[in-house]
């Protein structure tokens, strides 16, 4: 007997991007109900993107949607791309809807809102504090002038120059070993107020486009440094994205556009 295929619907959207190829890829994919974890886990391998988010009408009446995100390897606590690239899917479905929520299981329920032409994203603030890292800055390379660390295994690794940044060649295999961890490298922007590679490699990603978590704990980071609560701010990988950052108490908020690239079915 043929086994009958299931199919699902598939966008795939480039997150804090002005026109395609930029930004951050993710996978986005509603659901009706939950598939087994480890199905779940299957389709974020397959995909390969940095995330794939599945996300459901929310049942307890907390927000709109429930949302999770997995990795090629790993389910993880906050993903703020693929959560802009929901919230893209769900608005440019609903034109009447304004903003949409998403009651997360570790980073709480989060709301994303239109802004302009865009829309503003509001993620936890994770303000880092100081700690020498001298074990990291040897397998990152560089000088760096400060490193911090936030409690949800981030670290900020700040150099005094851009062009540092955007040297470096960190030892990623070695950096793998020391688990789900972030590593943000920023410095000074050249045409933003803060420029920022990021790397992590033991959630499956070696070096990310475009990291909505990380701008989470580089807003009040940077937001300290610089004397005040909103600026820009740009991740410079291959693909490259911009993101607007405001520090709001305990929330920061990013701001980027978002394109859908491909409209599909997934087939199980």
């Amino acid at each position: 007997m043929t086994q009958k295929t299931k199919t699902l619907p598939y966008y795939h959207v480039d997150a804090f991007a002005e026109r395609p190829f930029t930004g951050n890829q993710a996978a986005v994919m509603p659901l009706e109900s939950w598939l087994n974890d480890d199905v779940l886990q299957a389709i974020g391998e397959e995909n390969n993107f940095a995330e794939t988010a599945f996300y459901l009408p929310d049942a307890t009446g907390e927000a709109d949607y429930e949302l999770r995100w997995f990795t090629p390897t790993i389910e993880i606590a906050l993903c703020g791309h693929a959560t802009l690239a929901s919230g893209h899917i769900i608005l440019s479905q609903n034109p009447d809807k304004d903003q949409v929520t998403f009651r997360t299981r570790k980073a709480g329920v989060l709301t994303m809102v239109r802004d302009g032409e865009g829309y503003a994203l509001g993620l936890p603030a994770y303000p880092p504090s100081p700690k020498e890292r001298p074990d990291i800055v040897t397998l990152i390379g560089g000088t760096p002038i400060d490193t911090q660390f936030h409690e949800g295994r981030y670290n900020v690794i700040r150099y005094e120059t851009a062009d540092e940044v955007l040297a470096l060649k960190p030892d990623l295999k070695a950096l793998g070993a020391l688990g789900n961890e972030q590593f943000i490298c920023t410095a000074p922007g050249i045409d933003t107020d803060a420029l920022s590679r990021v790397f992590v490699p033991g959630g499956g990603v070696d070096e990310d486009s475009v990291t909505g978590s990380a701008h989470a704990v580089l807003t009040p980071y940077w937001a300290n440094a610089l004397g005040r609560d909103s600026f820009t701010a740009y991740q410079a990988s291959t693909r490259g994205g911009y993101v607007h950052c405001r520090l709001d108490g305990d929330k920061a908020w990013l701001g980027g556009k978002c394109v859908t690239v491909v409209v599909g079915q997934f087939r199980l």
